[in-house]
């Protein structure tokens, strides 16, 4: 089962590789509500319970009683939180770039960046929405790519407002209290965290604070680069390939 981050849809999870399916494995992605082709969520209903909610009836609806959870930033914290509150429908995790930290969570700084965002998409669709985004905080290497991504995630949805809405109420919404809680996972859990130079909004920190408080959990992160080098190293979480082999891998665990 692949779940999206905020904003995305269900292709940028494993950006459109079919290497799990050419492997055997049965494939399960969804656009969640207000993102790709779903309709807007009834009365701007985006908080974690919900999310949960529908990733159950998904499963549900495929008559699948037990999956491997792949889940990206928005998709990681609703897979986490499937895992605690339906531990036997879950047979291993793939956390992708967490980025939910309980001690930081709300901040007013945070909370202003998000609602701009929203503003921008709202108010402006596509190019409002990239007008908003800090593109100078990202090196000037990345800057081109970064955009380019951005317009082509953002104009994959039928109903932009509906990810503006979501985009107020998914960042006020908590998967969990603390992290500690994440000490009642006992499935394998593989969390691929990415290094902050290339990817800010999910800090390489949280990844590794994921990955300690999961009984057995490996993390996975692209290697540094080398002292006087540029050569850009791919974060791991952008490589479809690479992921849906580790995707696969952690199925073998199940």
């Amino acid at each position: 089962m692949l779940l999206h981050g905020l904003t995305a849809t269900r292709r940028y999870v494993v950006m459109g590789s079919r290497a799990l399916q050419r492997s055997g494995h049965l494939v399960i992605a969804y656009d969640a509500r207000g993102h790709g082709e779903s309709g807007p969520a009834p009365d701007r209903q985006y908080g974690y319970g919900e999310l949960v909610g529908d990733l159950g009836a998904v499963l549900d609806a495929s008559a699948v009683e037990r999956a491997v959870l792949a889940g990206a930033s928005m998709g990681a914290h609703t897979a986490a939180r499937f895992a605690l509150e339906h531990p036997e429908r879950v047979g291993g995790l793939v956390l992708i770039t967490p980025a939910y930290d309980p001690v930081g969570f709300g901040s007013a700084a945070e909370l202003a960046r998000w609602d701009a965002l929203a503003h921008g998409l709202r108010e402006g669709g596509v190019e409002g929405f990239v007008a908003a985004y800090p593109l100078a905080d990202l090196p000037d290497r990345l800057r081109p790519t970064i955009e380019q991504v951005l317009r082509q995630r953002l104009s994959a949805h039928r109903h932009p407002r509906a990810v503006a809405d979501a985009l107020e109420a998914v960042l006020r919404s908590r998967p969990f209290t603390g992290l500690d809680q994440l000490g009642r996972i006992a499935v394998p859990t593989l969390v691929v965290a990415s290094r902050d130079e290339p990817d800010p909004g999910h800090p390489l920190a949280v990844g590794e604070a994921w990955a300690r408080a999961i009984p057995g959990a490996r993390l996975v992160v692209e290697d540094p680069p080398r002292a006087g080098g540029d050569r850009f190293h791919s974060p791991i979480a952008w490589q479809g390939g690479q992921l849906s082999k580790l995707i696969a891998e952690t199925a073998l665990r199940m």
